[in-house]
C-alpha cells in the first residue's frame, strides 16, 4: 500500500509550469532586446559560444530534480504489514440505477450524475462505517465491494455511466440480491442497503427481494430519483450532436418516476423511501437515521507499519541535479575541437 505521509506539499508542484513561464519570458526579452541591437543571425557569428539550447536542458534536469524533491518531501511511503482492527459502525451498500433513463434531466444536471455527488458528500460523512457500490440496469454488478477506504470509493464512483452495464433495464430484484450477497459474513452486524432508482421497467421482482432481504436482517431503503411528469433521455445523435432517445415509431421515450414500485420495495424491506429531488436527493436525512442504529465491532485487514522511501526521490533529485551542474551555459571551445571519430586518411 502507497500513500504519502504529507500530501500537502504536493501543491509545490504547481512551481514548475511557473518556473517554466518565467524562465520562457525572461528569453524571449532577451532576444527581442538582441533583435534591438542588430540582425540575430550575424549575432550568433559574433557570439560562437552561445548556445540557448544548454539552457534549456539545464532548466529541464532543475525542474525534474525539483519535482523530486517535492514528492521526497511529501513523504512518500509503503505499507509492510497487513494488521486486523477492529471499528464499530454499520456495513452500507449502495445499489445505484444506470440504465439510460437516469440520464434524464428533469434532475440538474441529470438524475446520474446529480446521485453520484449525493453518494459522494455522504462517503465524506463516513467515518467508521464501511461502504459498498452496486451497480445495475438490466443485470446487476459489484462495483466496488464493502471496505472501509473511502478514498477507492468515491474514485470507483467518478467511473460509473450507462456504459458499463451492457444490458439495459431496470433490475432492482437482482441488485437487492446481489447486495445482499456482498455483505461480510458478520451476522452481528447491522446492514442497509439504498437503492437509487427512477423505478422504471423493473425486470424482475423488487419487492419480493427486499421481503427476503428484511428475513435476513438487511434494512432496504429505497431514493426515487426523477419526476412522475417524466423527462426525455438525451443521447448523442449523428455528428455529435444532442439527440432525444426515440422508440421503435420514431416517437420520443418519455422516462418517468415510478413511486409506487419504490415505495412498496422500501416497505418491504422496512426501510423508507425518499423521493429526490433538485434541492435534497435523500441520502444524508437516511444516512442520520442510519448513523443512531447500533454499532457494532467490525474486523478489517488495513496496511500498517509504513516505510519511510524519501531517500529514493532525494538521490533521483541530486544525481539531476549534478548532471545540471556539469552541463556549461556555453560550448566549451576546447571539447570542439576534440573529434573522437576523426579517422587518419
Amino acid at each position: 500500500m502507497f500513500r504519502f505521509s504529507n500530501p500537502e506539499y504536493l501543491y509545490l508542484l504547481l512551481a514548475i509550469p511557473a518556473l517554466v513561464a518565467l524562465y520562457f519570458g525572461v528569453h524571449y526579452s532577451r532576444k527581442r532586446a538582441l533583435q534591438r541591437f542588430g540582425n540575430i543571425n550575424l549575432l550568433k557569428q559574433l557570439m560562437p559560444e552561445s548556445s540557448p539550447k544548454r539552457g534549456w536542458i539545464k532548466l529541464s534536469f532543475f525542474l525534474l530534480a525539483l519535482a523530486f524533491v517535492v514528492i521526497g518531501v511529501a513523504g512518500p511511503q509503503f505499507g509492510s504489514k497487513l494488521t486486523e482492527v477492529k471499528r464499530k459502525g454499520i456495513e452500507l451498500i449502495i445499489a445505484l440505477d444506470v440504465s439510460n433513463s437516469m440520464m434524464a434531466e428533469d434532475i440538474k444536471p441529470n438524475r446520474l450524475e446529480r446521485a453520484k455527488l449525493a453518494i459522494s458528500q455522504l462517503v465524506d460523512r463516513l467515518s467508521s462505517d464501511r461502504i459498498g457500490l452496486v451497480v445495475f440496469a438490466g443485470d446487476a454488478y459489484v462495483q466496488l465491494p464493502v471496505t472501509g477506504d473511502y478514498m477507492s470509493a468515491k474514485m470507483f464512483l467518478s467511473s460509473i455511466n450507462p456504459g458499463i452495464v451492457p444490458k439495459q433495464g431496470t433490475a432492482i430484484g437482482s441488485a437487492i440480491n446481489l447486495a445482499v450477497s456482498s455483505f461480510s459474513p458478520q451476522p452481528e452486524t447491522k446492514k442497509v442497503i439504498i437503492v437509487i432508482s427512477d423505478g422504471e421497467n423493473h425486470e424482475d421482482d423488487p419487492i419480493g427481494a427486499a421481503t427476503k432481504a428484511a428475513e435476513q436482517g438487511v434494512i432496504v431503503h429505497t431514493i426515487g430519483i426523477g419526476s412522475p411528469q417524466g423527462a426525455p433521455i438525451p443521447v448523442k445523435g449523428s455528428g455529435g450532436q444532442q439527440a432525444l432517445w426515440k422508440d421503435e415509431k420514431g416517437g420520443v421515450v418519455v422516462t418517468r418516476l415510478d413511486e409506487e414500485t419504490l415505495s412498496k420495495v422500501a416497505v418491504s424491506g422496512k426501510g423508507k423511501y425518499i423521493r429526490a429531488s433538485n434541492v435534497q436527493i435523500g441520502l444524508l436525512p437516511l444516512f442520520d437515521d442510519i448513523s443512531k442504529m447500533e454499532k457494532v465491532d467490525m474486523k478489517e485487514k488495513v496496511y500498517s507499519e509504513f516505510d519511510d522511501q524519501f531517500q529514493y526521490p532525494f538521490a533521483i533529485a541530486l544525481l539531476l541535479l549534478l548532471i545540471e551542474f556539469s552541463i556549461l551555459d556555453r560550448r566549451n571551445k576546447w571539447l570542439q575541437k576534440l573529434n573522437l571519430f576523426k579517422e587518419d586518411i
